[in-house]
């Protein structure tokens, strides 16, 4: 099964996560099929904390990816940011 999770970089006590779509099977750092975007969850001053092409990950969804729950809550943060800047 495809999964959208995220896929952990960064330093030790600095973590950096970027949202991938890969095969359940693979590590959690290892091959991916694409990179949707990231997650940066102790971003500060102007750093950005959240970058995701919702429209991909959308599309990834309705061809029967399953994201994590917490992907699922930033794909939902992301909507409301595009919306916001739509708006």
């Amino acid at each position: 099964m495809v999964k959208i999770r995220l896929s952990r970089g960064g330093a030790k006590g600095r973590p950096f996560y970027h949202i991938v779509v890969a095969d359940e099977r693979y590590a959690r750092d290892g091959r991916s099929i694409e990179r949707l975007g990231f997650f940066n969850p102790i971003a500060a001053g102007k750093e950005v904390p959240l970058e995701l092409n919702v429209t991909r990950a959308n599309e990834w969804i309705a061809k029967g990816a399953q994201p994590t729950e917490k992907v699922r809550a930033l794909i939902k943060q992301a909507s409301k940011q595009v919306a916001a800047v739509a708006a």
